[in-house]
């Protein structure tokens, strides 16, 4: 009997120390680096009903964007715990330096995509570049909002129904395109044969900038993404 209680409160103080030594980020068992570049390093973060990450840190500004709805409990080392409630394709942008646990609390899993800013401390010292950092677009079938402005980045939600088209607009620099929904789309841009863009919900695609195009939804589906530009 005593055997068995020493092998139950080494488990229990093995599984205490998972919780609270201090993990980075690419070693987080929930995290999985999807793409990196000199702009982004992005994860797809999953984590199972009812389950926790390690306690990791993030060192740099990020966007995350929740795919499905969510309920987490936040514990950020050093505050108290925050209680998160977030809608299917919620956007937010978080100051990095930090080190936290994230437990989901609901019956589903808790899913989203990280997107690190690798030149956060360059980008929170540039002026923006952006004419417009506020506002909504909206088109026949379709809205493209601007989210927010931060560190030099803009990200704004496009949403397209069926056969609705994003009139001709122009990319300066690169950007990344994450699928909140499934998308069927149709990049057209000028001098070059029609693109497909064909993602899954949760995948992402970086894109460069110097063009300019219309963006078609050909699925039969309405679609939602997010896009991050620099």
């Amino acid at each position: 009997m005593k055997r068995v209680l020493l092998l139950v409160l080494l488990l229990i103080a093995f599984l205490a120390a998972q919780t609270t030594t201090e993990v980075e980020i690419t070693s987080e068992p929930s995290h999985h680096l999807a793409l990196e570049n000199e702009y982004i390093r992005v994860f797809k973060v999953e984590v199972a009903p009812h389950a926790s990450t390690l306690m990791h840190r993030h060192r740099h500004d990020y966007v995350f964007v929740t795919l499905g709805d969510a309920h987490v409990a936040n514990d950020v080392e050093g505050k108290p715990p925050g209680d998160l409630k977030l809608s299917d394709g919620e956007t937010r942008f978080v100051p990095g330096n930090f080190a936290h646990v994230a437990r989901n609390l609901s019956d589903q899993p808790f899913r989203n995509v990280t997107i690190e800013l690798m030149q956060d401390e360059k980008l929170r010292q540039t002026p923006s570049h952006w004419p417009e950092e506020g506002g909504e677009k909206t088109f026949p079938g379709g809205r493209n909002k601007i989210l927010f402005v931060k560190d030099g980045v803009r990200v704004s939600e496009v949403n397209l129904e069926p056969g609705a088209v994003v009139p001709s607009h122009h990319h300066d620099g690169p950007h990344l395109v994450v699928a909140i929904t499934d998308l069927d789309l149709r990049s057209d841009v000028e001098g070059m044969s029609p693109m497909p863009g064909r993602l899954k919900s949760g995948d992402v695609k970086w894109l460069p900038g110097g063009y300019s195009h219309t963006l078609t939804n050909v699925g039969k589906s309405p679609a939602r993404f997010v896009t991050v530009e620099f």
